[in-house]
């Protein structure tokens, strides 16, 4: 078996749609299972409906039904008027109203794990539909009856042993009569209640599901034509990665590469399953393959974090930072959902950069401040660079002053922001 994901940018529209179902056609004498994410920007839609439910705000009912006007549009370009997946997908929504048409009973995680996961379930029943309108046998499955988890929401921790037997006892027979049609993201305590893997976490889906089946390989189908050595958006002259190993892919996840979501390596590595990262563009090209091999990156790889904010913490008696303090940093940072990709720590101080997302942070500064002086630093830039050299430090550093900087033998840390004219 294999296992294919399609992200957001590969269903975007109904000829994006299409173009899937022509891939997935080439490989249907193959047994086959598809993840799919929500298409297009409709999870930030449906993340903002969440946020202003949950505060009070707008018309959280009529921004669901505009969306549903848009999923008409899409089903009208791809089927004929009367098909059973225009009910199947404005069903979808009925639950999504109720919660919006109740009194506020919920906390915003919850909330949101409720909402948000619409987007993919709509997304992979039009999928799995249009692929036997065209003469697929296709069939949808829902992720959640198989993937399960614990009741963290928005970052659920899947439960292994539940999940691997529910995968092993049900997708081999299904997925010998049909080509199998799920979702990314989305997950289920053992209780039925929804709960999500982490934002963009349709990759991890995929590996769960691939680990679970001990499949032959993942693909993951992107916009790009494979692992690029930087994001295109910010530097010119990327070049295409065409091997990699599964450490040197772990880390360039961990330190913010967003080609592959971080928790999708580890569970391929355990059972030695390859990843390739292709483009649904040009399906026919290479791509990158992910898999045990001694090989090093053959060119550095540059990352850049921007909207960064360094917050220098110290103890207000002016004691040493010692591991009582650092292990209660750690926990706050948890507790606020906010991750730390860059630190330091002397003496009497710790320092540690954060994505500023706004209120999370203002509530974690605010919490560190009862214990701590806290100095911040923001509308920063974090580079990072993966086999650095000087040359490819000089070349990130054009009109940009470095705040911190961190090295070891292989990866080179920055935080910058630009030079102040004089």
């Amino acid at each position: 078996m294999q296992v294919f994901k399609f992200g957001g940018a590969s269903v975007k529209d109904a000829q994006s749609i299409q173009k899937v179902a022509e891939i997935i056609k080439s490989h249907q004498n193959e047994k086959t299972l598809v993840v799919v994410s929500a298409m297009g920007k409709t999870t930030d839609l449906l993340v903002s409906i969440v946020k202003n439910f949950y505060n009070g705000k707008g018309d959280p009912l009529n921004e669901l039904s505009s969306i549903k006007q848009g999923f008409e549009e899409v089903l009208s370009s791809l089927f004929p008027a009367g098909h059973a997946i225009f009910d199947d997908v404005f069903n979808s929504f009925i639950e999504a109203e109720w919660i919006l048409e109740d009194p506020l009973a919920d906390s915003y995680d919850y909330l949101y794990d409720q909402i948000v996961c619409i987007g993919e379930l709509i997304s992979s029943r039009i999928l799995a539909a249009y692929l036997n309108l065209n003469g697929i046998k296709a069939q949808w499955i829902d992720a959640r009856d198989f993937i399960i988890t614990d009741d963290t929401h928005r970052e659920a921790n899947v439960d292994w042993e539940a999940t691997e037997q529910r995968i092993k006892e049900q997708i081999p027979s299904l997925v010998e009569q049909y080509t199998l049609v799920t979702q990314g993201f989305i997950a289920s305590t053992t209780e039925n209640h929804t709960t999500t893997l982490g934002r963009d976490g349709s990759d991890y889906s995929a590996a769960i599901f691939a680990a679970c089946q001990d499949a032959a390989q993942v693909t993951i189908w992107k916009d790009v034509p494979g692992v690029l050595n930087a994001d295109p958006k910010w530097f010119n002259d990327t070049e295409l990665i065409e091997e990699l190993s599964y450490r040197d892919a772990i880390e360039l996840t961990y330190y913010g590469a967003n080609v592959i979501h971080p928790k999708t390596i580890k569970p391929l590595q355990n059972k030695q399953i390859p990843l390739y990262v292709k483009s649904f563009l040009e399906p026919q090209e290479k791509g990158t393959v992910i898999r045990a091999t001694k090989l090093k990156l053959p060119v550095p790889s540059f990352i850049f974090k921007v909207n960064q904010i360094l917050l220098h913490i110290q103890p207000k008696d002016f004691s040493f930072i010692l591991e009582d303090n650092l292990s209660h940093i750690f926990r706050l940072c948890y507790e606020h959902r906010t991750k730390i990709n860059m630190m330091h720590n002397t003496a009497i101080n710790f320092a540690i950069s954060l994505d500023d997302t706004g209120e999370n942070v203002c509530n974690l500064i605010e919490t560190l401040e009862k214990r701590y002086c806290i100095h911040t630093v923001s509308d920063l830039e974090l580079i990072t660079i993966r086999y650095y050299n000087q040359e490819t430090i000089d070349r990130v550093l054009v009109d940009k002053e470095i705040i911190k900087e961190l090295k070891d033998s292989y990866t080179c840390q920055m935080l910058v922001q630009k030079k102040r004219e004089l």
